[in-house]
């Protein structure tokens, strides 16, 4: 690599880190590229030279992030301590989730000539999540349950988003108490959950699953029920 393209990438990585720490600090996640020239004592027109808008540059931020989830991931060191991690990314660093999830959104329902880096965003979180589904199969595997992989890391998911808008809550820093007993009481319940789900025989849950969808078809009987509440309040009178 040359001297000129390695110092390209170089102030390029030192303009993506000031960015993200400028979104951060705002606390809404407003940037705006004159603040961050300033910031880094650069013309303007330099930051034009790696990114075309303000839009790419957030979205090199995404992309940037997604890949540290990633390689965090890539890690063997068993399943529980994989499942352990996912929940503590999700809870360590509650505004940047958050923060990012916004940015996001707004992107894609607004920002136009993105769509390769959304494509790149996308290729990258796919990694990720494959990822990790390999770790909640063996974990789930090890602990002998019958939940699905999707519903597992869906579970993880939803208690990771809410324990972080906690996190990220004026009240629950002022008024209930330490976020670490509360960061260690979430990941013991997501280590915990899959044995609440102890596999059951194939045939066995094929049953009930053939019960469940029987109950679920058939067709209710409006009088029946009717005469059924009529009948319990004659004899409770």
């Amino acid at each position: 690599m040359s001297n000129r393209k390695e110092l390209y990438n170089l102030r390029e990585a030192r303009i993506l880190e000031t960015a993200e720490q400028l979104l951060l600090d705002s606390g809404e996640g407003d940037l705006t590229l004159d603040s961050l020239a300033m910031q880094l004592d650069l013309a303007k027109g330099t930051l034009y030279k790696h990114f075309s808008s303000k839009d790419e540059l957030l979205m090199r931020i995404l992309i940037d992030f997604e890949k540290r989830k990633f390689l965090m991931n890539d890690v063997n060191d068993g399943a529980g301590a994989g499942v352990a991690r996912l929940v503590l990314q999700l809870l360590n660093l509650p505004h940047r989730a958050i923060l990012f999830n916004h940015i996001e959104e707004r992107l894609s329902s607004t920002a136009v000539g993105l769509n390769k880096l959304f494509g790149e965003l996308y290729q990258v979180r796919r990694e990720r999540l494959a990822r990790l589904s390999n770790i909640a199969e063996t974990y789930l595997a090890e602990q002998n349950s019958g939940m699905t992989t999707r519903d597992y890391l869906a579970t993880i998911y939803s208690v990771g988003q809410g324990g972080a808008s906690l996190l990220n809550s004026t009240f629950y820093q002022r008024y209930l108490g330490r976020r670490d007993t509360l960061k260690q009481a979430l990941v013991k319940q997501m280590l915990d959950l899959p044995r609440l789900y102890p596999k059951v025989d194939s045939a066995e849950q094929d049953l009930q699953n053939a019960q469940f969808s029987t109950e679920l078809n058939e067709e209710v009987d409006i009088e029946e029920i009717a005469d059924a509440i009529g009948a319990r309040v004659e004899m409770s009178i």
